[in-house]
C-alpha cells in the first residue's frame, strides 16, 4: 500500500472539515461531558491529532518534539499497547488544556505531518501508508462522534439551544408508504473485496447461506413508531427482550431519545433546535432493544447484516449524508423501483447480527489491531451510515457497532421478514 499522489490535499480537507464542524460552538460547549459515552468536543479535536502524532510523527521523525509529554496519556482513547489512558468518564473534568491550546496542538501536528510527507523517502511513506489512511478515516469517524456528542450536550440542556445558526430548509416530501422487496437468498458472498480502503473487520470476503427474505422499501417512520407507542409498546413486556425490558424500566424510556411531550403533541430536539415531529421522517435515536421490540410488534424482524449487504451493494451509494448538512433524517420520498430507499445515509440501521469476526479474520498489525477486534463482544452491527456520516467514509461492507442499550447515535429501523 502506498500513500496517494497528493496525500496532503486529502489530509487538509479532512482536518479542515473537523474544524468547520466546530464553528457554530461557543467556547463553553467544547468542554462539557454530558454522560460517560460522550467526550468533550475539545477531546475529539485533540485525540485525532494524537493519532497522527503517536503513530506517525513520533516513530518516523528523528528528534520530533511532542507538543506536550502528558498528552500521550490524556488523549489516548483505548490503545493499551501504547500505554496508560486518562479515564474516559472523567474527560469532562479537565478545564486544561484550554480550547485554544488544543487548536494550537492541531497546528503543531499539522506542521509535522506536512514536513514529514514532503521530505520522507518512498520507503518511509510506504511504511506509514496504512496508518495515514486509517488516521484520516479515524478522523471522519470522530467527526460523526463530535456531532453525536454535541447533540447530547445541547439536547440535555434545559434550554435546548440550537447547534446550527440557521435551520436548514427541509423538503416537503410525501412518502409512498411501505412495501416489500423479495430476495431469493441462497449462497452469497459478503465482505470487502477489491481496491480502496476498508477496515479489518470488513474482511475477508466469505460465503454465507441465506434463506429467502424480504426487506421493507423504506425506514420505519416517526408516525409508525408513534403507533407502536400508542398501542402500549413501552408497557408490553411480551414485545421486549428480557435485557431490553430491564433496561427500559431502569432508564424510564417511553419514547426515543430527544422526543419530549411538554405540549399537546410530541416534539423532537434536533441540531437545529426543538421542533414538532414530522410524521414522515425516519424514527431516530432508538436502541437495539427498542428496534427489536418495534419489529416484534409489527410482526417482522430486523435484517441480518448479510441480507442488508447483498441488497445495498446493488444500489447507488448516495443519500442524506453530512455533506448535505441537514443533520437530521429526511422523509424517503417516492418509492424507487430497483430496491429499498434510504439504504445509505439518514440513520444507521440496526441489524439482528451480533458484532463478531468474519471467518478467517485477521486484525491490523500492531496497535491498529486494537481498533476493531477487541470490541467483538456484546455489541450489534449497524449498517448504512447516517445524516452525520461523511459520504466518502461509507461502503456497502462498512460494519458499525454499538451496545444494544445505546441510542445517542443516529440509529433507526428497517424491517425484514423471512419468506
Amino acid at each position: 500500500m502506498t500513500i496517494s499522489a497528493d496525500p496532503l490535499s486529502e489530509y487538509r480537507r479532512v482536518r479542515q472539515w473537523t474544524e468547520s464542524l466546530c464553528e457554530p460552538l461557543e467556547t463553553e460547549d467544547y468542554v462539557v461531558q454530558s454522560m460517560d459515552d460522550v467526550s468533550p468536543t475539545k477531546w475529539h479535536l485533540a485525540h485525532v491529532s494524537w493519532f497522527f502524532e503517536t503513530f506517525i510523527l513520533k516513530p518516523e521523525v528523528p528528534g520530533y518534539q511532542p507538543y506536550h509529554p502528558d498528552f500521550e496519556v490524556l488523549f489516548n482513547s483505548y490503545y493499551d499497547t501504547v500505554g496508560e489512558q486518562y479515564p474516559r468518564p472523567r474527560r469532562g473534568h479537565l478545564s486544561r488544556p484550554t480550547v485554544a491550546q488544543i487548536f494550537d496542538y492541531r497546528r503543531h501536528v499539522d506542521r509535522g505531518i506536512d514536513a514529514f510527507v514532503r521530505t520522507a523517502d518512498s520507503a518511509a511513506l510506504d511504511r506509514v501508508a496504512l496508518l495515514f489512511e486509517v488516521g484520516l478515516h479515524h478522523e471522519q469517524q470522530h467527526q460523526e462522534l463530535l456531532l453525536m456528542d454535541i447533540k447530547h450536550v445541547l439536547g440535555t440542556n434545559p434550554l435546548r439551544p440550537s447547534y446550527l445558526r440557521e435551520a436548514p430548509v427541509r423538503p416537503q416530501i410525501a412518502p409512498d408508504g411501505r412495501s416489500w422487496f423479495e430476495y431469493e437468498g441462497g449462497r452469497v458472498a459478503i465482505g470487502f473485496e477489491g481496491s480502496g480502503f476498508s477496515y479489518d473487520n470488513e474482511s475477508p470476503r466469505h460465503d454465507v447461506l441465506l434463506r429467502p427474505f424480504r426487506l421493507a422499501s423504506q425506514l420505519v417512520t416517526a408516525e409508525d413508531y408513534q403507533a407502536f407507542m400508542a398501542d402500549g409498546g413501552y408497557e408490553r413486556p411480551e414485545l421486549w427482550l428480557s435485557d431490553g425490558w430491564t433496561t427500559k424500566n431502569r432508564e424510564g424510556w417511553r419514547a426515543p431519545l430527544y422526543w419530549f411531550d411538554e405540549g399537546p403533541d410530541w416534539s423532537v430536539y434536533t441540531l437545529a433546535g426543538p421542533r414538532p415531529i414530522e410524521a414522515a421522517e425516519p424514527v431516530c435515536h432508538v436502541s437495539y432493544y427498542e428496534a427489536d421490540a418495534f419489529a416484534t410488534w409489527a410482526g417482522a424482524r430486523l435484517p441480518l447484516e448479510a441480507e442488508w449487504e447483498i441488497v445495498a451493494r446493488e444500489l447507488p451509494l448516495e443519500g442524506n449524508f453530512v455533506e448535505k448538512q441537514a443533520l437530521h433524517p429526511l422523509p424517503s420520498g417516492p418509492r424507487r423501483p430497483d430496491g429499498p430507499s434510504q439504504m445509505f445515509g439518514d440513520v444507521w440501521e440496526w441489524t439482528s447480527s451480533s458484532y463478531a469476526a468474519y471467518p478467517g479474520y485477521r486484525a491490523f498489525e500492531g496497535a491498529l489491531g486494537e481498533y476493531n477486534g477487541k470490541f467483538m463482544c456484546s455489541q450489534q452491527v449497524l449498517r448504512g451510515g447516517a445524516c452525520v456520516t461523511p459520504q466518502s467514509h461509507m461502503r456497502p461492507t462498512y460494519r458499525n457497532f454499538f451496545y444494544p442499550h445505546q441510542r445517542w447515535q443516529f440509529s433507526g429501523i428497517r424491517l425484514a421478514s423471512s419468506l
